[in-house]
């Protein structure tokens, strides 16, 4: 009888342990994971190995497309940097901005991605640029939902390879190795050592970190060991050298530059390089895992500072580039890295755009957006494709706006203003309100040659009366 009861207890025993271990388990699986936006800036669709024939080399990024998602419809939230940003931040397309120019930024009573994460207990941060909020304790990134913060403030320090200054925490801070015309401290590479410090700090919670390179925008500047695995023949850009400048933008960037070509190549390989430093400090720590990866681009390849687009088919097969409503300057490279959920590589063509990030975040940290005082998002969570079972999301039609400045392009005086939508495969574009209609199968054209308004007038009809809708 006592060998009996002992059996019982045993057994009792035993099934305790196993049910606690299996909450365990089940509490680890359904642990949040952390998440990590990487953003680069006027990088091209076909920039980087993972979409095409490109000569830059980027083995670490195209491992992830490999190994994850690679979403070959995503879209940015402008054609330029600081709309495009807040549309990121603030999850609103061109019709909930109040301003879709250069020159807008945050305001106080915006709610950002790094708010709603806070919800969940996430502890944030914020390194490289920033340029959307400079009234400092307002709208600076620790006013905006980050715990940490280390980049540059406003929009013209993200022109500088090489900086002088930088900000921690709304202080400024002096690059000594910088001063002086020296060029000791690459920016982007200050960026990754503070992203790795950080991944590698102790805390009870799961982090966002948001890392927003401000390369391969111009200035055209990177580390020698990246720009000389390159050779092409090539013409150099002379800058402001003796005076004479070599165009249009010169004034912003002056340094000649022998071999541009070979220099941004470089820029691209060296963010490849910086991002896998990244990912394998999260693969030593055992945190790859379940930590969440979005890498992308805010806008279409630019032709600054002696940048070629054309050399490198930046935008192929897309028409058009920065500054663009063309899919050329809003179709970007979209990379999604999850192994906790995404354990086969695929290819996904589900059109989404910058304002789905917020609401895909809320999703998976489990906030729930209807009761978050004054955000307002018109984006949809996607978080239902970041799995090997893609759920379909509805077809919807997204929209752009963009009020291009006048003459230079940092002149703060609203000119033009383009518009663009898509709606399944047709997407149409108006540049200036009283311009012609422009619409264009997508995917059978994606370089947006054959006009088709005259052909189908009842859908370029239904895309104007959206035009005249959302215009003032």
């Amino acid at each position: 009888m006592r060998i009996k009861n002992t059996h019982k207890k045993l057994v009792g025993a035993l099934t305790s342990a196993l049910l606690t271990l299996g909450a365990a388990a089940s509490s680890f699986a359904d642990e949040k994971p952390n998440i990590i936006f990487i953003l680069t800036d006027d990088l091209g669709f076909n920039q980087i190995g993972a979409y095409g024939k490109t000569p830059i080399k980027t083995p670490n990024l195209d491992k992830m497309a490999e190994n994850g998602i690679r979403f070959d419809q995503a879209y940015a939230g402008n054609t330029v940097c600081s709309p495009s940003r807040v549309s990121l931040f603030t999850g609103r397309d061109g019709r909930y901005m109040a301003n879709n120019s250069n020159t807008v930024e945050l305001t106080h009573l915006d709610i950002t991605l790094a708010h709603i994460l806070k919800y969940a207990d996430y502890d944030t941060a914020l390194f490289g640029k920033y340029s959307i909020g400079q009234q400092m304790g307002v709208t600076d990134p620790l006013a905006m939902g980050f715990d940490t913060w280390y980049g540059m403030y406003s929009i013209l320090e993200g022109h500088r390879q090489y900086p002088q200054i930088m900000w921690r925490d709304g202080k400024k801070i002096r690059i000594t190795e910088n001063e002086g015309g020296r060029k000791g401290a690459y920016a982007q590479e200050l960026f990754t050592e503070e992203a790795i410090n950080y991944i590698k700090q102790e805390r009870e919670n799961p982090f966002f970190m948001m890392l927003t390179f401000s390369s391969p925008h111009a200035e055209l500047a990177v580390p020698e060991k990246y720009s000389k695995q390159y050779e092409f023949k090539e013409k150099a850009y002379t800058g402001m050298k003796d005076g004479v400048p070599a165009d249009k933008y010169a004034a912003y960037y002056p340094e000649p530059v022998d071999k541009p070509n070979a220099v941004l190549a470089g820029m691209v390989t060296a963010l490849d390089d910086y991002i896998g430093q990244i990912t394998a400090e999260l693969e030593a720590r055992g945190e790859l895992d379940n930590t969440l990866i979005f890498f992308t681009s805010d806008n279409g390849p630019h032709d600054e500072g002696g940048a070629s687009p054309e050399f490198f088919e930046a935008s192929a097969p897309y028409k058009g580039q920065k500054r663009d409503l063309y899919d050329g300057g809003i179709h970007v490279p979209m990379l999604v890295h999850w192994p906790e959920k995404i354990k086969k590589g695929r290819v996904d063509n589900t059109p989404w755009v910058f304002a789905d990030v917020l609401p895909t975040f809320a999703d998976i940290a489990d906030v729930n957006l209807n009761i978050v005082p004054r955000v307002r998002t018109n984006g949809k969570s996607i978080a239902g494709l970041l799995n090997d079972s893609p759920e379909k999301m509805e077809e919807r039609t997204l929209y752009w706006e963009f009020a291009k400045q006048v003459g230079d392009p940092n002149s703060g005086i609203i000119g033009d203003v383009f518009q663009a939508a898509r709606k399944g495969n047709w997407k149409a574009v108006r540049y200036t309100v009283e311009g012609e209609m422009e619409l264009y199968d997508i995917i059978k054209d994606p370089s947006e040659s054959k006009n088709l308004a005259a052909k189908y007038p009842k859908l370029t009809k239904e895309f104007y009366d959206m035009f005249e809708k959302y215009k003032d």
